[in-house]
């Protein structure tokens, strides 16, 4: 991985809300390794960077809202020429309950708008997916509203867990070594 991209909305509005997890994702990598996101207008978002090792890591809060969140992957990727394959995209998952997380690489948006709007502005739908679990509200027509608010305590502490897991493996996934992190992930309790 050379870009970890964490979705999310700006503004303290959201700040709290279940549709930011990608940001929660990627403020914990950068604490972890110690980087700072600064916001950066050429990039339409806050920026950081790590290197280390040989592992030479972009970090991304886009600050476009979520339904916008292309233009801010394209202009960094295209920067840096990052190919969508060493891009990996954390965001909030509505398909898996709370405090669960899982990697995929590749495919489709499942209804995700900030997926809908990064796939055509990098031209490719290979780049990996942090999937974050949020908890379903029960009803498709509630699924705005729910994202749009935050999580209980108990599900904000769930998500907070594997939001850590996840940061954990954040090293592992920039050397390189998907199976292993896919492994921690997966398998946890």
């Amino acid at each position: 991985m050379r870009l970890i991209v964490g979705l999310g909305n700006p503004g303290p509005k959201y700040a709290g809300t279940r549709h930011n997890a990608g940001f929660w994702f990627v403020e914990r990598v950068a604490e972890r390794l110690g980087v700072a996101l600064r916001s950066e207008r050429k990039f339409h978002g806050a920026i950081g960077r790590y290197r280390d090792a040989g592992v030479d890591l972009h970090l991304l809060c886009p600050d476009t809202y979520m339904n916008h969140s292309g233009r801010a992957v394209a202009a960094l990727a295209r920067f840096h020429r990052i190919a969508p394959e060493a891009i990996l995209v954390a965001h909030d998952e509505i398909d898996l309950p709370a405090g669960v997380v899982r990697l995929k690489r590749g495919g489709g948006h499942g209804g995700h708008n900030g997926l809908r709007d990064i796939i055509p502005a990098v031209g490719s739908r290979d780049f990996a997916r942090l999937r974050i679990g949020v908890g379903h509200p029960g009803s498709s027509d509630q699924v705005i509203a729910y994202v749009l608010h935050a999580p209980g305590q108990a599900e904000r502490t769930a998500i907070d867990s594997a939001i850590d897991a996840a940061a954990a493996q954040a090293p592992a996934l920039a050397a390189g070594d998907w199976d292993r992190a896919q492994q921690q992930l997966h398998t946890r309790e």
